[in-house]
């Protein structure tokens, strides 16, 4: 069974929405039915930003709150955010078929009181991440996002292009397809950069539109690193070469660290602009989560 999960910023609750959702029993038998399916996480009307749904992830299993008598987790794999937040109403039309029933709008406020784990209708799931994913799956971005043809197989092309009316198990695979998540992630953090590199504060846009700075996850996928801006950051290729080796690295201030006797000195010469501290998304809820890059700097200390 699929839902809508609501959360909030700064929520009482002890929700790390890449990895899990923190909900009292109450919500139980609910969530215990979405084991193995997909949810969708909405937010509030906060910060001037209009109630939305900004992203989606699988329900792997509940696990008890050890510390919390009578509330649980829900372990969520593969996390994966929206291009753009999608409007939970467009044009009066609610999102979700529950609120569509509902007919004196001031009463949807009291509807969803109580509510903040809920079923989500099939065709309203495929509608939701058909727009929430409408930019990486836009025919027009495809050669800036590597989905051309020339850049992924002959069945991830034809998911991408598949006509509107996708029944639900295409909207799955998509949602799984490596090359499309890479997509969606390589869109996130390049935008979150303004398309610089990271350690050279370098931006090359080619005649395609492409950037030709790369997204690199901090923590690998093959090691649990979710695909989310905070386990992102934007490198030129050689730059990404030697972050994945983990040659260079950062410090807990955001400073560059190189591996001095590994790293050819004219490489060296072109990270010295961002010595004191490597370029950071001006959002600063976008920069590189600590924890991810802690493991990172473990590895690079190895090294």
């Amino acid at each position: 069974m699929k839902a809508i999960l609501d959360t909030k910023p700064e929520s009482a609750y002890d929700d790390e929405i890449a990895g899990r959702y923190h909900f009292p029993s109450r919500y139980l038998g609910v969530m215990s039915r979405c084991v193995g399916d997909w949810v969708v996480f909405r937010r509030p009307r906060a910060g001037g930003e209009g109630i939305a749904y900004f992203a989606v992830g699988r329900v792997a299993g509940i696990t008890p709150d050890t510390t919390t008598p009578g509330h649980h987790y829900a372990v969520i794999a593969d996390f994966l955010a929206f291009d753009r937040p999608v409007p939970w109403r467009v044009d009066g039309k609610y999102a979700e078929a529950a609120l569509r029933k509902i007919t004196n709008v001031p009463q949807v406020g009291l509807f969803l009181r109580g509510k903040s784990v809920r079923e989500l209708e099939e065709a309203d799931f495929v509608a939701i991440i058909e727009t929430g994913l409408s930019e990486t799956s836009d025919p027009t971005n495809a050669r800036m996002l590597g989905l051309d043809q020339r850049s992924v197989d002959e069945a991830t092309w034809n998911l991408v292009n598949a006509p509107p009316e996708i029944p639900e198990r295409g909207v799955v695979e998509m949602l799984v397809n490596r090359k499309v998540r890479d997509a969606n992630f390589r869109r996130a953090v390049c935008r979150a950069y303004d398309d610089r590199c990271a350690v050279t504060g370098l931006k090359i846009v080619n005649g395609g539109g492409r950037s030709e700075v790369q997204a690199a996850h901090i923590l690998p996928v093959a090691d649990g690193g979710p695909d989310i801006v905070q386990n992102g950051i934007a490198l030129s290729a050689t730059a990404h070469w030697l972050f994945d080796r983990h040659l260079i690295s950062i410090d807990v201030n955001m400073r560059l660290l190189v591996s001095h006797n590994k790293v050819p000195a004219e490489l060296r010469q072109l990270f010295a602009p961002q010595a004191e501290r490597i370029l950071l998304p001006k959002d600063s809820r976008m920069w590189p989560s600590s924890s991810f890059v802690a493991a990172h700097r473990e590895r690079f200390a190895g090294v």
